[in-house]
């Protein structure tokens, strides 16, 4: 290359771009300038000093230098050659070479990757330096994330899926009637509660080391793996707070989040609870399989007992379960798995998990050896049941006692509480009674209702019914309807069906305790003044019966109309004494002698016997109120008469025993009797109404060899029918009624019943009474037989209804006066005078179901008067629960003239109805 085309070096000293030119030209793109001689000396032509650029271009020069290699040698720069030299040959002693190596001085790093100095593999090779402190540092990293999340995250409360439980109902006689009201079959129990066999056989089979854990096992997890390696039993990896937090607290989801969240929440809950709690929890929270969670449910569920009551046996099978319940189930799940849940396969591996618990919990001193020797045979559950269901009578007795105890308990436990589950409700309800009381109901719909025979009559006939125990209140038995599920209302509460004559011993009660007023003495009259009535007292039993006030006077309405009261049978029967016109259901007298005491005091003996003065309590200022205008349920009658059966003692109708909550008893009843009638009235009243089955119309209540007293009842037009009676030990009322339409229709009323059931007439001495028998029979069957105390002397034989103070005698069965036999039976129309129809003794037989002699009732106007107009709107009458004691809320309202009996047929479910009548007829009657 030419001189003129090559620069002249410059000057040292001048600065950056001097440097950039001093720097070693690469000697693969142009030949080094040859080294110029100065003295006969070379002079280089790149100086080793640091260019006067600074640090930054001393380092890139360096750089270069290091990538590029300067030929030494001939024509290489070196002495005696030239500065060019090859690609890849290395530089000369003296000039910057071209090696990986030798581009500058060794630099330090703090992370030396890729190797400095090192060629080939070696480079790439970490050196243990660098190994261990990444691992350091990433087990610090490591930790620190730990310590952020395990600060950062909080314990989530439990879910309200772990939490929700059911209430469980129990028979009087402990055992479990049906768990409802709940999404999940759980009830919670406190830790006193779980057995220690319990505890110790789920610690020996899921977690060794739970009392010493802090939630998380590393060795059981390793041993978990070994032993499945192995194909061996083995404890679950998850320690039993793990299994707590996953069942309790978190999603069910399996995914890397959820499990990382758990990880923290275990080690927190492991550390901030209690293992007692950890335990009970756990246990409360796991799944048993046949929809039983927590360990009470899975004990009634698979032996029909509580928690408390397990021995270890069972305890280490019930362990077994928490391992997978559908293949552990000796009942087996087929449609889980067909295959391999099969019952004999289920068998099989329960009975290998449950030995290897037993001897696990011998292993683990849990166990004593000789207690465990105790158990070689497989403690097989019973069968599983089918759901419970609240159909037949379950749901009515359900309803009966969750109004009781919302009613009565003081532990503020509102309807929202309850509904949150969790409580454990005993009840007085016996089963064999209620089963009894079923069938006997039964038996008439299946031999007598025939709704395709009769379609107009027979159809929507209802039946009710209560028993109580007389000398406690306890409701044994109810009988609410055909089926809870398809027919809502409660027939043994208060339905609005009235009660007609069964109300009239209320009204001789009245009479003996607070006497007969006189009327001579006039207004001034004092209460001390009045005569105490005596059941061989003489009243008119004639038919259409002008009726007096107690001054003497004709009884008007506030139209001026007096008022005529009929007897059933429109049949006059002249001056008979209160005892046989209640044997025979005779109106009149009863009416007239309700009037002579005030009916006032009437309804004041009614209440004090038992019953309520609440809506279904009718107009007590008419005279039709004497014989059963009013329609309180079947519960609130048989407790009624259950006063009559204990001499006056008064124990009100109850239905719960004891609630617990986690095993904490909220409410337990507490038995207040208390006097409501001197022995001799109540004796009095029971000896006049078991004259009414021996001899009355009563009979086909009979029971060989037992004391019965009670009363029949049938009510105007036929609209309903009752018998109310008891025995020394058992009250029980039954009532039978017809409604137009089914519970869908909002304005129902109350229909007559001729010719339902094939019988002209139903009486409160048929259908009723009939079942009363069946059900009585067999419910007092093995009881000791017990006689009524004998009725000690009470009152005056006193007269009234214009009875002359000097009559013929007192008519009795065998005399003049009108039998059974006599008394002719009143048509759909009735009317004075139809052909006589044969005794009871002839076609009531004790057992049969001929058609009864029938009782007295009134014959039309059992709602109201001449002209009288009583509108009685119900609003929502379904909610009363006078019959179940439970306090229901009554909205209903009573508008109109009252003159005369408002408070008739119109006083039904859920309905509004305008009552209106004759004037010349009264209610209720036999």
């Amino acid at each position: 290359m030419s001189e003129h085309r090559r620069k002249t070096p410059q000057p040292q000293d001048g600065g950056r771009a001097a440097a950039r030119r001093a720097a070693p030209q690469s000697a693969g793109r142009r030949a080094a300038p040859s080294p110029r001689v100065t003295n006969g000396s070379p002079v280089e032509p790149y100086a080793e000093e640091r260019p006067p650029g600074g640090r930054a271009e001393a380092r890139r020069a360096a750089q270069r230098g290091g990538r590029r290699r300067g030929a030494e040698g001939p024509g290489s720069g070196g002495p005696g050659g030239g500065g060019g030299g090859g690609r890849r040959r290395g530089g000369g002693p003296e000039g910057p070479g071209r090696g990986r190596g030798d581009g500058g001085p060794e630099k330090k790093r703090i992370i030396d990757y890729p190797r400095y100095g090192r060629y080939g593999y070696r480079r790439w090779v970490p050196s243990w330096k660098l190994v261990s402190g990444l691992c350091l540092s990433f087990l610090g990293l490591l930790m620190g994330i730990a310590g952020v999340s395990y600060a950062l995250v909080q314990t989530p409360e439990v879910s309200k899926a772990a939490k929700a439980q059911n209430n469980v109902y129990y028979w009087a006689d402990g055992s479990q009637m049906v768990a409802t009201g709940g999404e999940f079959n759980r009830q919670e129990i406190s830790y006193a509660q779980i057995p220690a066999a319990m505890r110790y056989a789920v610690i020996s089979a899921e977690n060794k080391s739970f009392q010493t854990d802090h939630g998380i096992d590393p060795m059981g997890i390793a041993r978990a793996l070994f032993n499945m390696a192995k194909g061996g039993e083995t404890q679950g990896g998850s320690t039993i707070t793990q299994q707590f937090v996953k069942n309790s607290m978190l999603t069910q989801e399996q995914t890397v989040t959820r499990k990382f969240k758990e990880l923290f929440i275990t080690l927190k809950v492991g550390s901030k609870m209690k293992k007692e709690d950890v335990m009970k929890g756990y246990l409360n929270v796991s799944y048993y399989g046949r929809g039983a969670s927590g360990l009470q449910a899975a004990a009634r569920t698979y032996y029909d007992k509580d928690a408390t009551d397990l021995n270890p046996s069972e305890c280490a099978f019930l362990a077994t379960l928490l391992k997978g319940a559908s293949y552990y189930d000796p009942a087996g799940v087929p449609e889980v798995d067909p295959v391999e849940a099969t019952p004999e396969k289920n068998l099989h591996r329960a009975t290998l998990r449950w030995k290897w618990i037993l001897d696990e919990e011998v292993k683990d001193g849990h166990l004593d050896a000789a207690e465990r020797a105790k158990y070689t045979k497989f403690p097989m559950p019973v069968e599983p049941k089918k759901s419970a269901q609240l159909s037949g009578q379950t749901g009515y007795l359900v309803d009966l006692a969750k109004k009781y105890f919302l009613a009565n308990n003081k532990a503020n436990i509102d309807a929202d509480l309850l509904a949150q589950g969790g409580y454990e409700i005993h009840t007085t309800f016996d089963k064999k009674k209620v089963q009894q009381l079923t069938t006997a109901v039964k038996r008439v719909y299946d031999e007598k209702i025939d709704v395709k025979k009769r379609p107009k009559l027979d159809a929507y006939v209802q039946f009710g019914g209560a028993s109580v125990d007389t000398s406690t209140g306890a409701i044994l038995a109810i009988y609410g309807g055909q089926d809870a599920t398809k027919h809502y209302t409660n027939n043994a509460d208060a339905t609005g069906a009235q009660v007609g004559s069964t109300f009239k011993p209320f009204v001789l009660t009245a009479a003996m305790e607070y006497g007969k007023r006189d009327p001579s003495l006039g207004s001034e009259q004092s209460e001390s003044q009045r005569t105490p009535v005596s059941p061989k007292s003489i009243y008119n039993g004639d038919n259409e019966l002008k009726i007096k006030d107690w001054t003497g006077q004709p009884w008007e309405n506030k139209k001026g109309e007096q008022w005529l009261q009929t007897n059933d049978d429109h049949t006059s029967y002249g001056d008979v004494d209160l005892r046989y016109a209640m044997q025979e259901s005779i109106n009149s007298p009863y009416v007239q002698l309700g009037m002579d005491v005030g009916t006032d005091k009437v309804k004041e003996a009614a209440i004090s016997a038992g019953l309520r003065d609440d809506s279904f309590m009718a107009d007590d200022h008419v005279p039709s109120f004497s014989i059963g205008t009013s329609s309180p349920s079947a519960i609130r009658m048989a407790g009624a008469y259950a006063t009559f059966a204990t001499s006056g003692k008064r124990n009100d109708p109850f239905s719960v025993t004891e609630v617990k909550h986690e095993g904490e008893v909220i409410y337990q009843h507490a038995k207040k009797t208390q006097t409501a009638f001197d022995p001799a009235i109540a004796d009095n009243v029971t000896d006049v109404l078991q004259n009414v089955v021996e001899h009355g119309t009563g009979t086909p209540a009979q029971i060989p060899g037992r004391d019965v007293a009670g009363k029949t009842g049938t009510t105007d037009e036929n609209k309903s029918a009752w018998f109310v009676g008891y025995t020394p030990q058992i009250s029980t009322a039954v009532s039978m009624f017809r409604l137009d339409d089914n519970e869908k229709h909002k304005d129902r009323t109350f229909q007559s019943m001729y010719g339902t059931g094939g019988e002209k007439k139903i009486h409160g001495a048929s259908f009723p009474a009939q079942i009363w028998h069946d059900y009585m029979a067999g419910a007092v069957k093995g009881m000791k037989v017990v006689e009524f105390p004998k009725p000690g002397p009470v009152g005056e034989k006193v007269y009234g209804g214009g009875a002359s103070p000097s009559p013929s005698p007192s008519p009795t069965p065998s005399t003049a006066s009108p039998t059974p036999s006599e008394k002719p039976t009143v048509d759909p129309t009735p009317t004075t005078s139809a052909p006589p129809t044969p005794t009871p003794s002839d076609t009531c037989t004790t057992w049969g179901w001929n058609t009864c002699a029938p009782d007295a009732a009134t014959g039309t106007g059992a709602e109201g008067g001449t002209d009288t107009t009583g509108t009685t709107e119900g609003t929502d009458t379904t909610g009363t629960t006078d019959g179940s004691d439970a306090a229901g809320t009554d909205s209903s309202t009573t508008t109109g003239n009252t003159n005369g009996t408002t408070n008739g047929n119109g006083n039904g479910n859920n309905s509004t109805g305008t009552t209106t009548g004759l004037f010349s007829t009264g209610g209720g009657g036999g």
